[in-house]
């Protein structure tokens, strides 16, 4: 903390910044803050420094490796009482001309708001330290550790609270420091410590810390749950710049540590010049770093800075056709993909009733070529294959929303949704989901996957090489890291069968496949596939589907 007598070069400071110094409220910035101001401006400058500033500090010690530059971190304490949003700031600096009002970027900011307003509701839990004992592996008689397997992990539990951060990731010139900036500023009152570093510095912190633990108590310890407990103590909110991994050693502990973060309560928000899939690639030992990548695309919302639009120039929404869980942001990725895959501007959305054997099938809102249904209005009807194949004979996207993770209680309704899956994977139609949990827990809630997988033990059915024909990798991966094999999710009691069985693995590969880049835009006349011509040849296929199909 600055000293008494740095008070004058504080003062000097709030003049170069046009603040108005109040002798009476308390002033406090980090020394390293003071210290380079003439070399360059305040990393967190950008503070609302009008109102009380409590106790900037330095998070990480100085002595870490590339942690000199100021540019590093800073960990804060504020207060933003005017709930002054990145939606705000973005229509403010577009007021005065030092942005231009894009619609795609304004999308992201929309997103950055809408964490911005879940964090105005989240109160962080109150972080517990792990003791070093419970760090320590059981001890093992020697005959015991030759003969049985070493015990499994505890599988780490997050807060259903929790609110889901953010993966922006671009190429350079897209935007990522300024919207990072944005949403780190304007964060809400409640958000009473924050942090923000860049991820290699960071990360050169975390190995010097875990090597100081490991060589005060031994190498068996899980270091990493820890120190991930000590950096959580320090911010509720962890902004990362530059998120990359290109050392094995990072790959090794970075699921654990970001996992552990997480459930102390800690958002993360990143930047990345790489979608996680792309991370570490041809990396040694990548399939390790699998289920980090998979935590990511699960816990994290995952947004395309680079804007790219189809033959109508309208922006493809930055996300993906999923989304869990059904928080406020749900609402407003459904809306972005129904504007988009519909026509708004020629057929605003409506009611529709179409006609299966002298039933109608309610539609309660359609544009174009896309119709939007809550799960319960779709599924929870007295609806089947018929009224499905009539409805993808009409459009060819569908959003659905509050889908619910279903169990061996509401069996009815996971064949009935298996059933709509196949018939839009058939037609080649476009799919957005908004869902109560990921995609692998549809069928199976975790009490089930524990159950499933403790009578999987017993019997020796789990072996981690076992074929998993029907799932592709990001998917038989999320299984492998739970310590599933397909038949244990096949042998769920939610499914009786071999039929079921199958439909149910064929599920989930069709849902990771409607979920990928290429399914999704093909056919929309993306500029960069082909424009409109593209989306003709496509509109070709479709029917002669249709006439195929009748």
């Amino acid at each position: 903390m600055a000293k008494p007598a740095s008070l004058v070069r504080l003062r000097h400071v709030f003049s170069e910044l046009n603040i108005r110094w109040q002798p009476r409220q308390k002033h406090a910035l980090c020394s390293d803050c003071l210290r380079l101001f003439s070399s360059q401006a305040l990393r967190h400058e950008k503070l609302p420094w009008n109102v009380q500033v409590a106790g900037a500090k330095r998070q990480f010690d100085s002595s870490s490796p590339g942690l000199q530059q100021k540019s590093c971190m800073a960990t804060v304490q504020h207060s933003n009482p005017d709930m002054w949003g990145p939606l705000n700031e973005y229509n403010k600096r577009v007021q005065l001309h030092q942005l231009r009002d894009d619609e795609h970027q304004r999308t992201i900011v929309q997103m950055l708001q809408d964490l911005h307003e879940m964090l105005r509701d989240y109160h962080p839990p109150k972080v517990v330290h792990p003791s070093i004992e419970s760090l320590m592996p059981a001890p093992r008689s020697f005959l015991r550790s030759i003969l049985l397997p070493k015990p499994r992990k505890k599988r780490t539990q997050l807060s259903e609270n929790l609110p889901k951060g953010l993966y922006m990731f671009g190429d350079v010139g897209s935007g990522k420091t300024m919207l990072m900036d944005m949403f780190y500023d304007t964060l809400p009152h409640n958000i009473s410590t924050k942090t923000r570093v860049h991820f290699h510095s960071f990360m050169q912190d975390v190995h010097r810390r875990l090597h100081a633990m490991k060589m005060e108590h031994g190498t068996d310890m899980d270091a990493v749950q820890y120190v991930a407990a000590d950096i959580a103590e320090s911010g509720s909110v962890l902004c990362f710049d530059e998120f990359q991994c290109t050392d094995v050693a990072d790959a090794m502990i970075l699921r654990g540590l970001l996992e552990a973060l997480m459930s102390h309560g800690v958002v993360l928000v990143t930047t990345s010049n790489r979608h996680p899939d792309d991370l570490y690639k041809n990396g040694i030992q990548r399939a390790s770093f699998i289920p980090c990548i998979n935590l990511l695309k699960t816990r994290l919302r995952v947004l395309n800075l680079d804007s790219t639009t189809d033959y109508r120039k309208i922006p493809r929404p930055p996300s993906g056709v999923y989304h869990h869980p059904l928080d406020r942001a749900a609402v407003s990725h459904a809306e972005k993909w129904f504007r988009f895959l519909g026509d708004f501007d020629n057929n605003p959305p409506h009611k529709a009733t179409l006609q299966v054997w002298g039933r109608d099938i309610e539609v309660p809102q359609a544009s174009g070529d896309a119709a939007m249904f809550t799960f319960d209005e779709l599924i929870g009807r007295a609806t089947g294959a018929a009224d499905y194949l009539e409805l993808t004979r009409t459009y060819q996207a569908f959003i659905i929303t509050n889908v619910p993770g279903m169990t061996h209680k509401s069996r009815d309704l996971a064949r009935r949704f298996i059933t709509f899956i196949d018939a839009v994977y058939e037609s080649r139609a476009k799919i957005v989901l908004t869902t109560e949990v990921p995609l692998f827990q549809l069928f199976m809630s975790a009490d089930e996957v524990d159950d499933a997988l403790e009578a999987a033990r017993k019997s020796g059915s789990v072996k981690p090489e076992e074929d998993h024909e029907n799932v592709d990798d990001v998917m038989r991966q999320m299984m492998d890291d739970l310590g599933m094999s397909m038949n244990t999710l096949k042998n769920s009691s939610l499914f009786s069968g071999d039929e079921e069985r199958f439909a149910f693995s064929r599920a989930l590969s069709r849902l990771s496949e409607m979920g990928s880049q290429e399914w999704v835009e093909r056919g929309l006349g993306m500029e960069h596939r082909g424009g409109l011509n593209e989306r003709q040849g496509w509109q070709r296929v479709r029917s002669r589907w249709r006439e195929d199909s009748m």
